[in-house]
């Protein structure tokens, strides 16, 4: 295992300028209901729901699933699955850069996983970070960013013992998160999807609590 815990592989992921106070003053319970539907409103459609138009450009991930590689030395042909994959567009830069891996994602949106990459083809899976479709340590990495912080308390205790089963030596997730009075309103301005949302402090002892032993990183707007 190489895990050190907190640790930022997403450096080399672009930074976004995010209109906050833009988002807080347009944000309503019917809004966010479409966004949590994970379906065209959140990815396609208006940039109040969501993403504002979800496609793929090389400038995310080339760098960063390089990055994954060099951190966790992974070989020719480790397994690797993507937790909240979306329409896959880590999963399709993953194997621009390393084909001979072996790749599955799993996402909650029929949306996302109908208009996925066309190049992925039976990669990609419709399910639930709650109940992972896979056999006990059958990965060399799970990777999950900003996904399980949308399930409710309860279910991201399942999500994380879930990612215990199926690894069997590395996982790295993104989880919102703040550490000071000013990042949690930051925070509660953006958030449109996540229904757990904690401190580092707190997020440090829930994973302690649920025997998560692997790295993480926060997502802070």
């Amino acid at each position: 295992m190489n895990s050190v815990g907190e640790i930022d592989l997403m450096a080399s992921y672009p930074k976004s300028n995010r209109n906050l106070e833009g988002r807080r003053d347009k944000k309503s319970e019917e809004i966010r209901r479409k966004a949590r539907e994970f379906g065209f409103d959140y990815f396609d459609g208006e940039r109040d729901c969501g993403y504002g138009g979800f496609t793929y450009n090389p400038k995310y991930w080339d760098i960063v699933v390089q990055d994954f590689a060099k951190h966790y030395k992974l070989s020719e042909t480790a397994r690797i699955l993507d937790i909240g994959c979306a329409k896959g567009f880590m999963i399709f830069d993953f194997k621009r850069h390393f084909p001979k891996m072996q790749f599955w994602g799993l996402d909650i949106s029929h949306y996302a996983i109908s208009n996925s990459i066309p190049e992925l083809g039976e990669n990609l899976t419709l399910g639930t970070a709650t109940n992972l479709p896979y056999e006990d340590n059958f990965f060399d990495l799970v990777i999950s960013i900003n996904t399980i912080h949308n399930l409710d308390r309860m279910d991201c205790a399942k999500a994380l013992q879930e990612i215990n089963r199926v690894t069997r030596q590395n996982a790295f997730i993104t989880v919102d998160a703040f550490r000071n009075e000013e990042e949690k309103e930051r925070m509660y301005m953006w958030n449109l999807t996540a229904l757990t949302i904690m401190s580092t402090d707190e997020w440090k002892e829930f994973f302690r609590e649920n025997h998560y032993v692997y790295d993480y990183y926060w997502f802070i707007p």
